[in-house]
């Protein structure tokens, strides 16, 4: 069953699945496929091993929970430069899920969980509270990746503290940290053709004085996103899409 535009649905296997001439998919994802998309044989679709690879195939045989997929071809997506990586302060509630989504869709590569200073939302390890929100990050990703006809899923990396984005930023090509009463705006910062370009993301009170110090002495600049403000959960997506259009990307 194709989407409303006549393209065939997206599903996830491993890199070692997708080099045989016939995919199996299981587990949830042959659930989904069998059971909620109700593909059968002759149907198209798409399977991705996140990482740039995309077999078109067609459904070969289905049975619950279970589809047999033919590969017709594949391609391989290289990786695309410059990356474009979000340092997203920690949103609270659905708003998290909500950014994760609309980054992945929009074409971000990394999205790492910061916790600012001004953050409201706190991961704790105990009881694994910090991994279970990390993993909802996670899978938004993947399922947003699938949505959005991605080949790559985001990589969302552990929760980092400031020194770890600190040092993230002295290597990279390029960081930017949102500002909203910064003097320039994003769309006239130059921007590298290669490397990793860091856009850092505060909370909804901001990036503290001493953070952009710090990121300042690291070789950050600051930038504004445009005349209003928007929120952490929205803000990361918005400036990402004013990159990937600077870059060439878009």
């Amino acid at each position: 069953m194709a989407d409303p535009a006549g393209r065939p649905p997206v599903f996830i296997a491993d890199h070692a699945s997708l080099q045989r001439d016939t995919v199996v998919l299981s587990g949830p994802e042959g659930r989904h496929a069998a059971t909620v998309r109700r593909l059968r044989p002759g149907e198209r679709t798409d399977v991705i091993d996140g990482d740039g690879m995309t077999a078109e195939c067609v459904v070969a045989a289905a049975r619950p929970g279970l589809l047999e997929l033919t590969v017709l071809r594949r391609h391989q997506d290289p990786p695309p430069q410059p990356r474009i990586c979000v340092v997203q302060a920690i949103p609270k509630g659905d708003r998290a899920e909500q950014a994760v989504e609309m980054m992945t869709e929009v074409g971000v590569d990394v999205i790492v969980p910061w916790a600012a200073e001004r953050c409201v939302a706190v991961w704790r390890p105990a009881a694994g509270r910090s991994q279970r929100a990390l993993d909802r990050w996670r899978s938004t990703a993947r399922e947003a990746a699938k949505q959005s006809r991605r080949a790559r899923i985001p990589d969302v990396t552990e929760p980092a503290e400031t020194a770890d984005v600190l040092a993230r930023a002295a290597t990279a090509a390029a960081a930017i940290v949102l500002e909203p009463g910064a003097g320039t705006g994003l769309g006239s910062v130059p921007v590298p053709a290669a490397g990793e370009i860091i856009l850092i993301v505060g909370p909804e009170g901001g990036v503290s004085p001493a953070e952009t110090a710090a990121f300042a002495a690291a070789g950050a600049v600051t930038a504004r996103l445009g005349p209003t403000v928007l929120r952490a959960s929205t803000a990361g997506a918005a400036a990402a899409a004013v990159l990937l259009s600077s870059c060439g990307r878009w």
